[in-house]
């Protein structure tokens, strides 16, 4: 390990997309290498310096959590993970350095669904401020009287629009993911979305951390097998807080 942190990688035999994190390597066979790098983005925002091993954190638990849900239940139908390896054996000599080790995940190539599928336990972040000016969140009305990061009565699936590089994602309606995605697909990203949700919120809860909210991925492989895909339960796409911490009326 290093305490440098590594802000970008340079491998230049295959084509590459940056995201705010995130390098995705092309290897023209129908597999991606997603490499999570020590950058830090907020509010869209990349910043200059970077966490060192973060990326290793964020790729260890996007590994950990789709083992973890599919482990602790077999009655609910999960999506499958895109994941398809973690080793580096499979991949060519340029993926094989030091400094990427504990950082690449080998995975299908898939095409996003349009939609980011937001799940909120709990009050917080855009969902407060949109219900302080509507008294509801897309276009779910909530009861009167809540305060900043009150628990929600039931986890509610709050999808937002996946904005372009630098603009800010905006709150939709499940109507409105419907038009979208189709009435099958809307539904079935949902009803996946709350599940994983509930599933990590008991278990993390156990651990002494709260999941306040979080934000899946999913994409189409082949064109219609629909997928989870990107990173799973980690801090750069969900609210953890201590339980021993938490307190309603107040930002934590």
């Amino acid at each position: 390990m290093t305490m440098k942190a590594l802000m970008k990688t340079d491998i230049r035999e295959y084509p590459v997309e940056r995201g705010k994190v995130r390098d995705i390597y092309y290897l023209g066979d129908g597999r991606l290498v997603i490499i999570a790098t020590d950058r830090i983005s907020a509010f869209d925002v990349v910043m200059e310096n970077g966490i060192p091993d973060k990326g290793r954190i964020l790729t260890a638990l996007s590994i950990f959590w789709p083992q973890e849900l599919d482990r602790m239940t077999k009655i609910f139908n999960l999506p499958i993970y895109h994941l398809i390896a973690t080793g580096l054996n499979s991949l060519p000599e340029c993926f094989k350095g030091e400094e990427l080790k504990g950082r690449i995940m080998v995975c299908r190539k898939a095409k996003p669904l349009p939609i980011e599928c937001v799940v909120r336990g709990f009050l917080a972040g855009s969902a407060w401020k949109e219900y302080q000016e509507t008294g509801g969140i897309c276009g779910i009305e909530l009861p009167p009287g809540l305060k900043e990061c009150s628990k929600l009565a039931e986890p509610i699936f709050t999808p937002a629009t996946k904005a372009e590089a630098g603009q800010h994602d905006e709150n939709i309606t499940f109507e409105q993911v419907k038009e979208l995605l189709g009435k099958k697909r809307a539904w079935q990203v949902k009803v996946w979305s709350l599940q994983m949700y509930k599933l990590a919120y008991k278990f993390a809860k156990k651990k002494g951390v709260i999941i306040a909210d979080t934000k899946f991925e999913f994409g189409l492989v082949q064109g219609k097998h629909t997928f989870l895909i990107d990173e799973v339960l980690t801090p750069d796409s969900s609210r953890f807080w201590p339980v021993d911490k938490y307190e309603s009326g107040r930002d934590q």
